[in-house]
C-alpha cells in the first residue's frame, strides 16, 4: 500500500496564517463562545466571593444577612448552568454548521483539482482527513482559541484577587510556570511527531478497510481474506506501536507536570494552615486562598494543555494543506461550441507521471464533426489516454489538442472546453440512490418526460416495469441492478446530457448482441453527434464509419 505519510514541512506561521483564513465564517461562534467563557470566569470568580462571604457571616467574622448571602450562592450556580447550557448549544448547532462548511469548502476542492491519473493520496486517506482532520482544525477555531481567552482571563484574574489577599502566596503560585513554559518547547516538538505518526498509520487503517469493503467481492472469490485481515492486523499492530509511545510521553509528561501543580497547592495549604492558625487569616479567606490557587492552577493546567491542542491541529492543518497545494484546473465559464463539433490531435505525446515510457507518441487524428469512429487496440496501448486528453483530464506533453465546430470556430482543449462532452467510462458507474438521482446527475433540470425518452433510447425500458420506476433506490454501484441494466442507465444519463461529442469506453461490454445491435441504432440513427467508441466488440465497429487502431507507441 501507498505510504500516505508525506514530509511537507510547513513553517509555523504558515499554518497560523491558513488557520486565520479558515477561521472566517466560524468567527461568530468563536466570538459568542468567548463571551460566554468570560461570562464563566465572572460568575467562577464571584462565586469564590460569595463563598467567602457566606462562610464568614456564618463563623461571626462579617455581618451581614446568611441567608442573602446564600441566595448570592445559589444565583451565581444558576447563572453558572446558564453558561454551560449555552456552551453546548453553541457547540452541538453551530459546531456542526463549521465543520460541514470546512467539509464542504475541501471537498469543493478535490472536485476542481487536477487529475493525475496516479493519485498521490488514497481515497481513504482523503476521507480520514475530511472527516478526523477538519473536525480537529474546526474545534480548534472555534472552541480552543475561545476557550484559550477565558483561560487567561480566570488566571489573571484569579492571581489579582489572590494578591490583593496575599502578594507572597500569589507569586509562590505562579513561580513554577516558567519551568514548565520553557518544557513545553520541547514536548510539542516530540509530541507533534508522534501526533504525525499516529494520523499517519490511522489513515492506513482507515485505507484497508475501505478497499476491503469497496471490494468484497473480490475478497471473497479470490479467497484472501485472511491476507486482507493480516493487512489489517500489521496496520493496528503499527498504529498501537505509534500511540503507545505518544501514551508514554504523555503519561510521563503530565506526571512531571501534576507533581508540580500538586507542590504548589500543598505549599498554599500549608501557608493558609499556618496562617489561620496564628489567627491572621478567617476561616472563609482560607477557603478563598484555597479555591484560587485552584483557579490559577486550573488555568495553568489548561494552558498546558494547550500544547497537545497546538500539537494536534497543526498535524490536522499540514495534512489539510498537502490537499489544498494540489493544483487546480483552470476555471471560469464553460466554452461551449454550437452545431456539430469535431476534436483534432496534432502531434501529440504524453508520459503518465513517474514512467519513462510514451503511452502515446507523436499521434495526430482528425474526429470529424458527425463521424463515428472505433478506437481499436490491445490494452496499454493508450486508447483511455486517448480519451482523457478529450476531456482535458490531462494535458499533452507535446502537440496539439483541439475542439472545433463547422463555423470555423478552434478552441484548445482545456476544463473550459469539457461541457462539449458526454463520456461513459467503461464499468459500473452508477451511485447509491435512486435511478432518478443518478439520470439528474446528466441533467438537474430534466423532467420525467425527458427521463423516460433518453431510457427508450438507452434500452432501458426495463426501468418502467420496476414498481418503483424512476424511483427506484439502487445501492451503491448499482447495487440490485444487473450489469448490463446499470450500464444502459449510465448510458441514458449521458444521452440526457445532450452534448455535441460522445465517448463511449467499452460502454456497452455488459450487453447481449441484439440488445447492443438496438442501442447503438437507437444513438447513431439521424444523428449529427460525434460519436467515440473505444471497443472490442466487432458489432459496434461495423456501426462506424472510421476504425482507429492504436498499437503501443503509434497510431495507424
Amino acid at each position: 500500500m501507498k505510504d500516505t505519510h508525506t514530509n511537507n514541512d510547513y513553517k509555523w506561521f504558515e499554518i497560523v496564517s491558513w488557520l486565520w483564513r479558515v477561521s472566517r465564517g466560524n468567527r461568530l461562534q468563536a466570538v459568542l463562545n468567548a463571551v460566554l467563557g468570560l461570562l464563566g470566569v465572572a460568575v467562577s470568580l464571584g462565586s469564590v466571593w460569595a463563598v467567602q462571604r457566606a462562610i464568614d457571616i456564618a463563623a461571626g467574622s462579617r455581618s451581614g444577612d446568611l441567608y442573602m448571602a446564600v441566595s448570592v450562592m445559589a444565583g451565581l450556580i444558576l447563572c453558572d448552568f446558564a453558561v454551560n447550557i449555552g456552551r453546548v448549544w453553541i457547540k452541538n448547532i453551530l459546531g456542526v454548521r463549521a465543520q460541514n462548511r470546512m467539509q464542504r469548502k475541501m471537498l469543493d476542492g478535490l472536485i476542481r483539482a487536477e487529475w493525475s491519473g496516479r493519485e498521490r493520496f488514497h481515497s481513504g486517506d482523503v476521507i480520514n482527513r475530511l472527516e478526523q482532520d477538519v473536525g480537529a482544525v474546526v474545534v480548534f477555531v472555534t472552541e480552543t482559541i475561545p476557550n484559550a481567552i477565558s483561560v487567561l482571563a480566570m488566571f489573571a484574574g484569579a492571581f489579582v484577587y489572590l494578591m490583593r489577599m496575599d502578594t507572597v502566596l500569589a507569586f509562590i503560585t505562579v513561580g513554577i510556570l516558567p519551568v514548565f513554559i520553557l518544557a513545553s518547547r520541547v514536548y510539542m516538538s516530540r509530541m507533534r511527531r508522534y501526533t504525525r505518526s499516529v494520523r499517519a498509520c490511522d489513515s492506513r487503517v482507515q485505507s484497508i478497510l475501505q478497499e476491503s469493503v469497496q471490494h468484497r467481492m473480490l475478497v471473497k472469490t479470490l479467497e484472501c481474506g485472511g491476507e486482507m485481515l493480516g493487512r489489517l492486523d500489521d496496520g493496528h499492530a503499527e498504529l498501537r506501536s505509534h500511540v503507545r509511545k505518544r501514551t508514554v510521553f504523555s503519561v510521563y509528561s503530565n506526571f512531571v507536570l501534576n507533581a508540580g501543580f500538586s507542590l504548589g497547592y500543598i505549599i498554599a495549604f500549608l501557608w493558609s494552615a499556618v496562617r489561620l492558625y496564628h489567627h491572621t487569616l478567617t476561616f472563609g479567606a482560607m477557603t478563598a486562598f484555597l479555591q484560587l490557587v485552584y483557579r490559577i492552577q486550573g488555568p495553568a493546567r489548561d494552558m498546558t494543555k494547550l500544547a497537545p491542542a497546538f500539537v494536534s491541529v497543526f498535524t490536522a492543518a499540514e495534512r489539510l494543506l498537502e490537499l489544498e497545494d494540489i493544483p487546480h484546473e483552470v476555471q471560469g465559464s464553460g466554452v461551449m461550441l454550437g452545431g456539430s463539433c469535431g476534436v483534432r490531435l496534432i502531434g501529440v505525446s504524453y508520459i503518465y507521471g513517474g514512467s519513462a515510457r510514451r503511452v502515446i507518441d507523436n499521434f495526430s487524428f482528425d474526429f470529424k464533426p458527425g463521424s463515428c469512429t472505433a478506437i481499436l487496440g490491445e490494452t496499454g496501448a493508450g486508447k483511455t489516454t486517448l480519451i482523457r486528453m478529450m476531456l482535458a483530464l490531462i494535458s499533452p506533453g507535446e502537440g496539439l489538442a483541439q475542439i472545433y465546430d463547422t463555423a470555423g470556430n478552434v478552441h484548445e482543449l482545456s476544463p473550459l472546453t469539457r461541457c462539449n462532452f458526454v463520456y461513459v467510462p467503461q464499468g459500473n458507474t452508477l451511485l447509491s440512490g435512486t435511478i432518478r438521482d443518478n439520470l439528474l446527475l446528466g441533467r438537474p433540470t430534466a423532467t420525467d418526460d425527458e427521463m423516460n425518452a433518453v431510457l427508450r433510447q438507452a434500452c432501458a425500458d426495463f426501468v418502467f416495469d420496476l414498481p418503483d420506476g424512476l424511483d427506484t433506490v439502487a445501492a451503491e454501484a448499482g447495487g440490485g441492478l444487473s450489469e448490463g441494466q446499470a450500464q444502459r442507465i449510465a448510458i441514458a444519463r449521458a444521452l440526457l446530457r445532450d452534448r455535441s461529442v460522445l465517448l463511449f469506453d467499452e460502454a456497452t461490454s455488459a450487453l447481449d448482441p441484439e440488445t447492443e445491435r438496438r442501442l447503438l441504432t437507437n444513438i447513431l440513427s439521424g444523428s449529427d453527434k460525434t460519436v467515440i467508441f473505444i471497443t472490442h466488440r466487432q458489432a459496434v465497429v461495423d456501426y462506424c464509419d472510421s476504425v482507429l487502431t492504436v498499437e503501443e507507441n503509434r497510431c495507424d
